[in-house]
């Protein structure tokens, strides 16, 4: 404890700052997944205390990001879509995606798997970013132009007869259910039908036309009634917001822009008793453990949603461990990896039980604790405290707070979040890895998220195996000597013996993305060959695809009587080829060597 408090003084006002630059992004991505802007809150007080609490990054601050707040919005959207809008049935099911999400974070790392989370390939992370700003930008034009489709009364009747249908076919399955549902007699069911009433048909309608309007593409389609219905006091709050957010930075970067935008629009709307639409109200007191995820859970409600969760706790270390870097740049240390992500999982975990937002690691606010004297974890463990305190001192004032101002805040963390420096070195790129940046780029703006990293992460790899297998065929030759110049241990070869002796030099691993060169390697051989010699001294790897390719080629070669001789294999490809019996059954022992200086003397020895 002693280490925790070496610096209490520069960590408390770290973490109060902290706090401070946390407060709105958390009401205002809140608001965004679907959840209230508590859920906000409470993701950023409990996975910023127990994160730096248990995590490896002293300096690190976390909460909810626009990365995981954007994959969360989707997964609500649909989970809620199944529970026919009943956010009360659907909540259990989207609790324990998040806290699945955060136990699979603490077993990446607990069994050591946070050092490979940098292999994510650059334009699948740059296309993924991209497309979270353009989510988020665009499914905040509506809230910013002051248009919910609630609110649209016109819109909802359109979905009045699809919502009778419905309402009808869940009695149908009711009295299935209940074995009630006779064919011959529908009495029951008239009966029940009798019984719906209007409320309840709109009700279903207008959970319905949020359905169709929610997402990217239903705000794209929402856009032209959007602007045929302009709320212009929205709109001017919202734009106001973004207005101060960019102007108060030309001013001074050392108060946050964001809260003075969220205070002076805030208490402008509220002091001239303007009719705004304000955002979910805030309950008060301390955060209770969501107790519905235990007694209203369903094993096969939560199955589709598994693929979701392991998402979400990959991006959370993608995202953590990238902050973690910049925070060893900023502090001249070392975070250890593996234990950040069993904090940041700690965290969501926790978070999740109180109804709590996923987040990771927040790069600007960690950098706002370092650069106002935070050093140690206690920076983190205040920041989570001071918004604590925060909600529960002015939690029903918060509720005040204009959801147009959230929107407008929303719209610059869209804007920011953009990855611009991949999308500027778009002209210089390889064309392949363009493909995969605009590819996830697309697919995750107008498809799924999830899918669509799923998607860039396999095209990369095999554009990546595609070159790395073009790289071995290139470097790699069959060689004449007569013909193209030897290595310079090749000198000492005899030049009588060079047509019965062909040499191979391979170069780089070879693995199923190779073979295809390997294969023809047999057919390469000229008929007045007697011995081939394989130079293996530059291939550090060979996987089962590759091994099982090479021993079709040695086959070929003793079938057709030419005999192979290697020199200088690396442990690992002699290991496999032990494995599978090419030695010694291809190639005996006697005709492996070490150096081509002694092949070249058995050679002399032997075919004289």
């Amino acid at each position: 404890m002693k280490n925790i408090f070496s610096n209490f003084k520069g960590d408390t006002l770290g973490g109060i700052t902290a706090g401070i630059v946390a407060l709105p992004l958390a009401l205002a991505f809140g608001v965004s997944s679907g959840l209230g802007p508590s859920a906000g809150l409470y993701g950023a007080i409990f996975l910023g205390f127990f994160a730096a609490m248990f995590g490896g990054t002293s300096t690190q601050i976390s909460g909810p990001t626009a990365p995981m707040t954007a994959v969360s919005m989707i997964m609500i959207a649909g989970i809620l879509q199944t529970n026919d809008g009943d956010i009360d049935k659907a909540l259990p099911i989207i609790l324990a995606v998040f806290i699945i999400a955060g136990l699979f974070q603490i077993i990446i790392g607990a069994i050591g798997l946070g050092k490979y989370i940098k292999y994510i390939p650059y334009p699948v992370v740059s296309g993924f970013m991209t497309a979270i700003g353009l989510i988020i930008i665009i499914t905040n034009i509506l809230p910013l132009l002051g248009y919910y489709v609630e609110n649209d009364h016109e819109r909802i009747l359109q979905f009045k007869p699809q919502a009778e249908e419905l309402i009808i076919e869940n009695i149908l399955k009711d009295e299935a259910a209940e074995g009630l549902l006779v064919l011959e007699d529908f009495r029951e069911t008239i009966i029940r039908a009798e019984k719906i009433t209007e409320d309840e048909i709109m009700n279903e309608a207008s959970i319905l036309a949020n359905k169709e309007n929610s997402g990217v593409i239903g705000a794209i389609k929402s856009l032209p009634r959007a602007l045929r219905s302009i709320n212009y006091l929205e709109l001017i709050l919202a734009l106001s917001t973004i207005f101060i957010i960019y102007g108060f930075k030309r001013i001074t970067t050392k108060i946050p822009s964001t809260l003075v935008a969220l205070l002076l629009v805030s208490g402008a709307a509220i002091g001239f008793g303007l009719d705004y639409r304000p955002i979910e109200e805030i309950p008060g007191g301390f955060p209770m453990i969501n107790f519905s995820i235990f007694t209203q859970f369903e094993l096969g409600s939560l199955s589709p949603y598994i693929f979701t969760a392991i998402t979400l706790s990959f991006l959370g270390a993608i995202d953590s461990l990238l902050t973690s870097v910049v925070a060893d740049n900023m502090t001249k240390t070392n975070h250890n990896p593996n234990k950040e992500l069993i904090g940041q999982g700690i965290g969501n975990a926790v978070a999740g039980l109180f109804g709590g937002l996923p987040g990771a690691g927040a790069t600007i606010r960690t950098v706002v604790n370092i650069n106002a004297g935070g050093k140690t974890k206690l920076s983190g463990m205040v920041a989570g405290v001071f918004l604590l305190i925060i909600l529960l001192a002015i939690g029903p004032i918060a509720s005040k707070i204009p959801a147009a101002v959230l929107a407008g805040i929303l719209i610059t963390v869209g804007v920011g979040v953009m990855d611009y420096k991949g999308l500027k070195a778009v002209p210089s790129m390889p064309r392949a890895e363009v493909i995969v940046m605009i590819v996830v780029l697309l697919l995750s703006t107008f498809w799924n998220l999830v899918y669509a990293v799923g998607v860039g992460l396999i095209i990369a790899s095999l554009v990546f195996m595609k070159k790395m297998g073009d790289a071995t065929a290139d470097t790699s030759d069959i060689k004449n000597l007569k013909a193209e110049k030897a290595w310079e241990d090749e000198s000492i070869f005899p030049e009588e013996m060079e047509e019965q002796v062909f040499i191979k030099h391979i170069k780089g691993p070879i693995f199923f993305g190779s073979t295809s060169f390997i294969q023809v390697l047999a057919k390469q051989i000229p008929s007045t060959a007697t011995h081939v010699i394989i130079r293996m001294d530059r291939v550090p790897y060979v996987d089962q695809s590759g091994l099982y390719a090479l021993e079709d080629v040695l086959l070929e070669l003793e079938k057709n009587d030419i005999h192979v001789l290697i020199v200088d294999i690396q442990q690992h490809p002699m290991y496999l080829m032990k494995s599978i019996d090419i030695i010694p059954d291809l190639i005996p022992e006697e005709h492996i060597f070490n150096s081509f200086k002694e092949c070249t003397s058995w050679i002399i020895k032997n075919l004289d």
